[in-house]
């Protein structure tokens, strides 16, 4: 049997903003959102089960976008020279209305702004609308990641940050979108992008996918707004890959509901 496994979230690394100061309008309105969310009303086994697949969360390695076993950026000059057309405008910050949409959408620019950096393409904007969100949204719980280079290094922490916070749908809510962009952005360029993948990335991905519609279906019982992520990403779980070529062949097939899927998260 498959040993199961799920996503670890994948923010780039991104300093957020201190939010100081009165209060905005977006501000309060993210903060009647949270007190919409009634944490403790989670069933205990539930909440023991989700706490469960957090931990699993933060044990394994990020998807390997862009990089090989190193670290090494596997671009080169020439490809280099022919940017990328599909990422996520940093102007859809300004669309992002509800707390849940912020979170997504700071979780999509946040590996777009990695993929951005790695064709030498300018992340100012990007910088601005990521510090843009996290003002808006406001979360003390992304404190826990001011020493660490990427939110990967820290999820786990960050997880237990947010449930002590009353916004674990929304970690959730940032993991799906994360994976969803990476699978997007890998279908983009699927023979270049899925040479930094090895068998063992391969097959959680997989399970990735499982587990994180595990979590969502299980809190949406809790939080509605959690339903329409559970049916953007419920397409993605006849992925059953369990190598690189596998893998390959089912992201090529399924290029289209990938992208079905991030268009659901990010109108």
């Amino acid at each position: 049997m498959k040993k199961l496994s799920i996503f670890a979230v994948t923010l780039a690394a991104v300093a957020f903003a201190a939010c100081t100061g009165n209060k905005t309008q977006n501000e309060q309105e993210g903060t009647d959102s949270v007190k919409a969310f009634e944490q403790e009303q989670i069933e205990e086994n539930i909440k023991v089960q989700i706490d469960s697949l957090a931990v699993e969360f933060g044990k394994l390695k990020s998807v390997p976008i862009l990089k090989d076993q190193n670290g090494s950026v596997v671009l080169s000059d020439e490809e280099k020279q022919v940017k990328p057309d599909y990422l996520l405008s940093p102007s859809a910050a300004e669309n992002a209305v509800t707390l849940a949409e912020k979170y997504r959408t700071l979780s999509a620019l946040s590996v777009d702004k990695q993929i951005a950096l790695a064709y030498d393409m300018p992340t100012d904007e990007y910088d601005e609308a990521i510090a843009k969100l996290s003002a808006d949204i406001n979360d003390p719980s992304f404190k826990v990641l001011d020493d660490v280079s990427s939110a990967f290094e820290a999820s786990s922490k960050l997880y237990d940050a947010m449930e002590e916070n009353g916004r674990i749908n929304y970690f959730w809510q940032m993991s799906a979108a994360a994976l969803v962009e990476q699978l997007y952005v890998t279908t983009q360029n699927t023979d270049k992008f899925i040479s930094a993948f090895d068998d063992s990335t391969a097959e959680s991905i997989t399970f990735r996918i499982i587990l994180l519609q595990d979590a969502i279906e299980r809190l949406s019982a809790y939080d509605p707004d959690l339903k329409p992520i559970s049916d953007a990403i419920e397409p993605l779980k006849v992925l059953n890959a369990i190598t690189v070529d596998q893998l390959k062949s089912q992201l090529e097939e399924m290029k289209e509901q990938i992208t079905a899927s991030r268009q659901q998260l990010f109108k």
